[in-house]
């Protein structure tokens, strides 16, 4: 089983560098892929309200027999739910779904800046934290603007960033901000819904280590420092999305990989969708 490494979130807790994602994963399939990822040694759960799937992962931690101090469950809050009342409740709703006394980490999804309540979703998230029901309160898909108008409301930093970012949308500029305000970044879309597996660049890189384009991909993530969160329904490539820990990419070869960004997004823009 693969040990992964942890990174330090702002209010001194840690999560694995290494996730497993689990959007469309629902029924007993579902069940099965989240099982086969905590026996292969992932111990981050990314899961959300909109996912429909929250029991699917509480079944699963269960099944797996993994101890539940072991395994960092995070959700989100969707979008419909900003309003301050309803954001609580959404917690609460997915407290019961997952068959949890706490999720650890509880994220806004979407800021939906043209509904304006995300300031309100986030004072609720402090809310839940402060009452025992989340350990730690993130955002997703949040932009410079975003994450500066929540930290001004509230004086408290969100401890992560979950956005969009792989090889064709590295988001250099959106890092730099989470380095100098100390949020960590999580990427979804990591391989960029497969687009960049067959780039000549990855596959001779691929070559060269010993081992297959998607981890190439997911290793530039982990050198980067970002939470990265592969899914697969596949048990052989659920263990191979987390065996990125015994080879290293060099300067070159990250110098090729940083040539590819075209500064397009592949999903919606965080100023205009609601979700």
């Amino acid at each position: 089983m693969t040990q992964v490494p942890t990174r330090t979130l702002g209010d001194g807790t840690t999560l694995p560098a290494t996730g497993f994602g689990t959007y469309p994963l629902t029924g007993e399939d579902g069940i099965r892929a989240i099982v086969s990822a905590l026996e292969a040694g992932y111990r981050l759960l990314d899961t959300a309200v909109n996912y429909g799937n929250e029991a699917e992962v509480g079944e699963a931690i269960r099944r797996s027999g993994v101890p539940r101090d072991e395994i960092v469950v995070q959700t989100k809050v969707p979008g419909r739910d900003h309003a301050y009342d309803r954001a609580i409740a959404s917690v609460e709703g997915s407290l019961e779904r997952l068959g949890l006394e706490q999720v650890d980490v509880a994220v806004i999804h979407w800021p939906n800046p043209s509904v304006g309540l995300y300031g309100d979703a986030y004072r609720a998230l402090l809310e839940c934290r402060e009452r025992g029901l989340v350990r730690s309160v993130g955002v997703s898909n949040f932009t410079e603007q975003h994450l500066a108008d929540v930290i001004e409301a509230t004086g408290v930093t969100p401890v992560l960033n979950q956005v969009e970012l792989h090889p064709l949308f590295p988001q250099e500029r959106l890092r730099a901000v989470h380095e100098r305000l100390g949020i960590v970044t999580e990427a979804w879309s990591p391989l960029a819904q497969g687009a960049v597996l067959d780039d000549p660049v990855f596959v001779e890189l691929a070559e060269t280590h010993g081992k297959t384009p998607a981890q190439v991909v997911l290793r530039w993530h982990i050198q980067l420092g970002n939470v990265v969160f592969p899914k697969s329904l596949t048990p052989e490539r659920i263990e191979q999305n987390i065996d990125v820990f015994d080879f290293e990419l060099s300067e070159d070869d990250l110098a090729r990989i940083e040539a590819l960004d075209r500064g397009e997004r592949t999903g919606p823009d965080p100023d205009t969708f609601n979700g």
